[in-house]
């Protein structure tokens, strides 16, 4: 009865339009009240543990680093680098055949490493990247289905606020789980490139330009060098042991600033307050839904919920093969309607008792949710980078030419969610990857 309650009311919220926030908490705190009122169990409960749970949830050392992550990424967002990066890239493939969506995808795993924000990578780059696509022989949801999907890698790519949120759920270091995913990333990034490689076939898109000099690809490498160091110094400086990842974050912010006010020039004083009320709004968004999500992941816990989910699964699942399928169609559902970080604390604190059971690696463990929860990003009906995706307000040149004033290319949910199907196989393969050759994320931990 009282799961129900819990279930139940989470979904109406969550079916009406509410806020996931807004969903977890609200849905928590009746199933308390409700408990305390009809269960003898339960009568000692009172609203005081929803405060105190909500609080304990976000009151972690680590996760000061989010903060700092979302700041530095705003701040190098600011500074230019997503068009010096393009620039570089660009001049490296853009003489192949389909080099600017190829582009698009080497960009986007770069800026992903950046800025750790799938949507943030689509806002920052869609604008540039998506009418060079068009204009190379792309059509338009093919060009914005492939910036949404090459920017979920964003959450793969370290540093990722994702990992940051599993490793303070799953208690595992989070400089393991940065360098398990720059080998998932990369696979994802390369199946992509796949996909724009048969869609170029199919189309016969012709090359955006002629084959660049050394001399022009050294420039413009100068020109993107600062921001390329970002995560080399992010972590070189957390494997090498010479700082924890909150103070790497911190670090980040510093360097930020260095490049963007003094090497870069872009950012100047005037723009910090921008860029801090920003970074604040966005880091109350996460933290809000992080505190929600603790408190309904403690009702799991309190009224049973998550032993007997585990129970269940072990119940069903005695085989490792079995339970990651089971794991993977859950977490792949769950992408479709909420965010990555409300799954992480639902489901992991069931889940990951039962794969530690199954001797299963916890860090690879993270990989296999994190993969699963960035195709979620663009799986309809809650894909948000879908929907970042077709905002972004592309000028059609072709039809504005004709009838002499300004025309967009308009880009409906279904036309994007067709174009992104193979893309989403390609994920779906290199999450079957990770998922059965764990030793594919552990690669670097087993090196060092």
């Amino acid at each position: 009865m009282i799961a129900a309650i819990l279930f139940i009311s989470f979904f109406i919220m969550l079916i009406i339009g509410l806020p996931i926030a807004i969903c977890l908490g609200m849905s928590s705190a009746l199933t308390v009240l409700v408990a305390s009122a009809t269960d003898p169990k339960f009568s000692m409960l009172d609203l005081s543990i929803i405060a105190t749970n909500t609080y304990t949830g976000t009151a972690k050392f680590l996760l000061l680093a989010i903060p700092f992550f979302v700041l530095s990424g705003n701040i190098m967002a600011k500074a230019g680098i997503s068009t010096r990066l393009v620039s570089f890239i660009d001049d490296c493939v853009g003489h192949v055949r389909g080099g600017m969506a190829i582009v698009c995808v080497i960009v986007a795993c770069f800026f992903g490493a950046i800025s750790g924000s799938g949507p943030a990578t689509v806002a920052a780059l869609g604008a540039v990247l998506v009418p060079t696509m068009i204009e190379s022989g792309f059509s338009p949801a093919f060009s914005e289905g492939l910036m949404a999907t090459s920017s979920s890698i964003a959450i793969v790519i370290p540093p990722s606020i994702a990992f940051v949120v599993y490793a303070s759920i799953a208690n595992t270091n989070v400089g393991e789980m940065f360098m398990a995913g720059i080998i998932p990333g990369i696979l994802m990034g390369a199946a992509l490139a796949v996909v724009v490689l048969i869609e170029v076939g199919r189309k016969g898109i012709k090359p955006a330009h002629e084959k660049r000099s050394w001399k022009e690809r050294f420039r413009s490498f100068k020109e993107a060098f600062w921001g390329l160091l970002m995560p080399v110094i992010i972590l070189g400086g957390i494997y090498g042991g010479i700082f924890t990842p909150t103070e790497a974050a911190a670090v980040s912010v510093i360097y930020g600033l260095i490049v963007g006010m003094f090497i870069y020039k872009e950012v100047k004083l005037k723009d910090l307050f921008g860029i801090m009320v920003d970074s604040a709004k966005t880091t109350g968004g996460i933290m809000l839904i992080v505190a929600s999500a603790s408190l309904f992941s403690y009702c799991c816990t309190l009224f049973g919920i998550s032993q007997a989910a585990q129970a269940v699964l072990t119940s069903v699942s005695a085989n490792k093969v079995v339970f990651l399928i089971i794991v993977n169609i859950i977490f792949l559902i769950a992408g479709c309607f909420i965010d990555a970080n409300s799954a992480m604390y639902i489901f992991i604190p069931i889940m990951l008792p039962v794969a530690l059971k199954l001797g299963y690696d916890p860090v690879a463990f993270g990989i296999v949710a994190t993969v699963n929860l960035a195709i979620g990003q663009v799986t309809p009906p809650v894909g948000v980078n879908l929907f970042v995706a077709m905002g972004l307000k592309i000028k059609d040149v072709v039809s504005s030419e004709k009838e002499g004033n300004e025309v967009y290319h308009k880009v409906t949910l279904p036309m994007i969610s067709k174009a992104v199907v193979p893309m989403i196989i390609a994920s779906l393969i290199v999450l079957l990857l990770v998922t059965y050759v764990p030793g594919v994320s552990l690669l670097f931990k087993q090196v060092h």
